[in-house]
């Protein structure tokens, strides 16, 4: 077949002219990578033998950051709230002589839209090791006085009650999430640490309960939210666009230990699903709990797991309030991997700390990734530890003044102490 000379010359200056117009067409530009952060050492105000950080950002741009000291005959429960740059005088929430007070089932600190702060504490019901309950105050005036404390649990049972999370539900409402022992086992075993093999859907397990508290302090809208989860793992909320998003570790009766969330919609909870089938298959609980951080719709849950003996910390994305999640990204693995995670969300990041410990000690270490987890943009070590182990804890991280802070405890000269480091540009 002959081409019509004409028609091949009109040919020639029509894809000449589209190749000119796909030229000249501007090029979508990538998002440009948030700029590396630094860290400064950041001075608490708290100077004295410390344990238990909990940091918490307020929705008027403070952070409440409150702490345990241990005392001649017990604990006392303290907080300070950082206005800008300035700490306030440390106050004290309450003191005890018959509390629990452990590594890992820490005490946390909340405020209401009414501008009420609560706090809870575990409580010992018995004399078996791990016989405890969950006490709740209230304060109106800025943490200066307090309510009498009442038992978050009220059935009675000498058993392991704890693990607690705490959400704003209404502009004077608290929401309360726990692990719940009381269909567990008998009140002479250690609940949910020495008896985990012995749990199974027949002679009862740890369950995960959430209820509502108003500013009288009175219960309503108490739930099992599942009835078989990790024994001694923590629980951690999120506020999304469609109601606040539990997470905690679950657990099958194959001892299978993964991921879960489930969010409160209305008055119930929806059908807990999987993050992520990591098929962990654990006989006793690792205790090592997820985080999760919502903006909006979107959501990003962090969590460690040693599925095919191989410990590692994952991180996965939602889209739509935590109904699905991508596939996790690992943000790092290896024998040295300790996890005890938490993570943070803003316009810019998806921000996780956790903490290493090798031969030359512990250190802690934060990663900020794109919002859609798809690239790294820094990883940065925030301190070496002196102390190892457990008695380090849970380190915190909360967004504030456009960076993060980070607040963990140490073991210094054999006694805990808390210190915090800031992340700026």
């Amino acid at each position: 077949m002959k081409c019509h000379p004409v028609l091949t010359s009109i040919a020639v200056l029509l894809l000449a002219a589209c190749s000119r117009e796909r030229a000249a067409a501007p090029v979508a530009a990538q998002p440009a990578a948030p700029q590396p952060l630094r860290v400064e050492p950041w001075t608490l105000p708290v100077d004295v033998a410390a344990a238990q950080p909990d940091l918490v950002a307020t929705p008027d741009g403070r952070l409440l950051l409150s702490w345990v000291e241990p005392q001649a005959h017990g604990h006392a429960l303290k907080f300070a709230a950082l206005d800008k740059t300035q700490w306030s005088a440390p106050q004290t929430i309450a003191t005890g002589t018959d509390w629990f007070v452990n590594w890992a089932d820490t005490p946390h600190v909340a405020v209401t839209a009414d501008g009420a702060l609560w706090a809870h504490w575990l409580q010992k019901s018995a004399t078996s090791s791990y016989a405890y309950d969950v006490a709740l105050v209230r304060s109106g005036d800025g943490g200066r006085t307090w309510s009498p404390p009442v038992l978050v649990n009220e059935d009675g049972k000498p058993a392991e009650h704890g693990f607690v999370s705490l959400w704003p539900a209404a502009r004077d409402t608290l929401g309360v999430a726990w692990l719940d022992g009381r269909e567990s086992a008998g009140e002479d075993e250690p609940v949910g640490h020495a008896a985990h093999n012995e749990h199974d859907e027949h002679d009862g397990a740890m369950t995960l309960r959430a209820a509502l508290f108003d500013a009288q302090l009175q219960r309503h809208d108490e739930t099992r939210v599942d009835a078989m989860t990790c024994d001694c793992c923590q629980t951690d909320i999120a506020l999304t666009a469609r109601g606040p998003l539990l997470a905690y570790r679950d657990r099958t009766p194959e001892e299978i230990r993964d991921i879960a969330v489930t969010r409160m919609q209305g008055r119930t909870w929806t059908t807990p699903r999987l993050v992520h089938a990591d098929n962990w298959t654990m006989p006793a609980c690792p205790v090592n709990g997820p985080a999760v951080a919502a903006r909006g719709n979107d959501v990003v849950v962090g969590w460690y797991t040693a599925a095919g003996d191989m410990a590692a910390l994952k991180l996965a994305r939602s889209n739509d309030d935590g109904d699905h999640f991508a596939a996790p990204v690992t943000v790092d693995h290896g024998e040295a991997v300790q996890g005890r995670v938490d993570v943070a969300f803003d316009a810019d990041a998806a921000w996780v700390t956790w903490l290493r410990e090798d031969a030359d000690g512990q250190s802690l270490q934060l990663a900020r990734y794109s919002l859609d987890l798809s690239r790294p943009l820094q990883r940065i070590e925030i301190a070496k530890l002196q102390g190892r182990g457990r008695g380090t804890g849970f380190p915190q991280l909360a967004l504030h003044a456009g960076g993060a802070v980070v607040a963990w405890t140490d073991i210094i000269d054999g006694k805990p102490r808390l210190r915090a480091a800031r992340l700026v540009r």
